[in-house]
């Protein structure tokens, strides 16, 4: 048996081959409109930060991804665009909790300072969001995510 042979992996390991692959897609840009052929487009209905994806959003990503991806590769200038939304109540009240727990209101921190701490809240659960978003292997323009 060769060395290169012996270095193969018996099992699948869907967790860094998928990472790999999805990381070389999205670098390369093969998930970027190709600004040739008729548009199309898919909006993804943005989720919101304050929670993790459910089975819904596997269900309707799939749905996108299938279109998005059988256009893409009928010579489409295809763009499936990824966003996420702040959920403004839900939001409020997530960070509100938060700062319950460290007895602290958003009376006491003042304005600029609790929008602080949503912002804050934002970059970790949204990061979350997208993160799910890219495990799903979602063939989505990254270089134009949005926040609503």
């Amino acid at each position: 048996m060769t060395d290169s042979a012996q270095n193969i992996a018996t099992t699948y390991d869907p967790n860094e081959i998928e990472k790999k692959w999805y990381q070389t897609w999205e670098e390369r840009g093969y998930f970027k409109p190709s600004e040739k052929g008729e548009s199309f487009c898919i909006m993804i209905p943005p989720p919101n930060v304050t929670g993790s994806l459910h089975m819904g959003h596997g269900f309707n990503n799939a749905i996108m991804d299938a279109l998005t991806r059988f256009n893409r590769m009928s010579g489409k200038n295809t763009l499936w665009q990824p966003g996420t939304d702040h959920a403004g109540i839900a939001t409020q009240m997530v960070v509100e909790r938060q700062l319950g727990a460290q007895g602290i209101s958003r009376h006491d921190l003042g304005r600029e300072k609790f929008i602080e701490k949503v912002w804050e809240w934002k970059e970790q659960s949204g990061g979350n969001i997208t993160r799910q978003i890219r495990r799903l292997g979602s063939s989505v323009d990254w270089s134009r995510e949005r926040f609503t």
